[in-house]
């Protein structure tokens, strides 16, 4: 199996066809999808497997306990937290195979704890329309997963 595009770390994910699109996602593109404890969800419900169709097998992911643990499960990656707070554009990164895209919870966005990891390289916004809130996590990923996978020349892809 080829190296993964890219780390999709979702943090404490609470929505389950959320998580089951980002499997989809993982399976579709070559990226892998990494869940940080505490879950929202039990991983057999039936949303979260619905939404991930029948992708589950071609999908690769990782649960972990912690975000310490999950990071330290690839140390030598940069890490790229995304938030709406962020001033840098996801676009104005040179995304390297391996780099992880590190997104937060479903209401509430990445918390200040994770935002201030030591591993954090830098925080990245995805440009919106002013007075909306946020997207759907599994849109946001989906964005910045594919501008790694534009970068890097659609590597695999056909």
């Amino acid at each position: 199996m080829p190296p993964p595009l890219a780390h999709v770390v979702y943090f404490e994910p609470r929505i389950p066809g959320n998580t089951g699109s980002a499997i989809r996602l993982a399976a579709v593109t070559g990226a892998r999808l990494h869940l940080v404890e505490p879950l929202g969800f039990d991983l057999s419900e039936a949303k979260l497997k619905r939404a991930g169709l029948d992708y589950h097998d071609l999908a690769v992911m990782d649960v972990h306990p912690s975000l310490d643990v999950a990071l330290d499960a690839l140390p030598d990656a940069r890490v790229f937290a995304f938030t709406t707070r962020a001033t840098t554009r996801f676009t104005d990164v040179e995304y390297r195979p391996g780099d992880v895209l590190l997104f937060g919870p479903e209401p509430t966005g990445l918390p200040p704890e994770a935002l201030a990891h030591p591993r954090v390289t830098d925080e990245l916004r995805i440009p919106m329309l002013p007075g909306r809130r946020s997207l759907n996590l599994t849109n946001a990923a989906s964005i910045a997963v594919y501008e790694v996978w534009r970068q890097l020349g659609f590597p695999e892809g056909a």
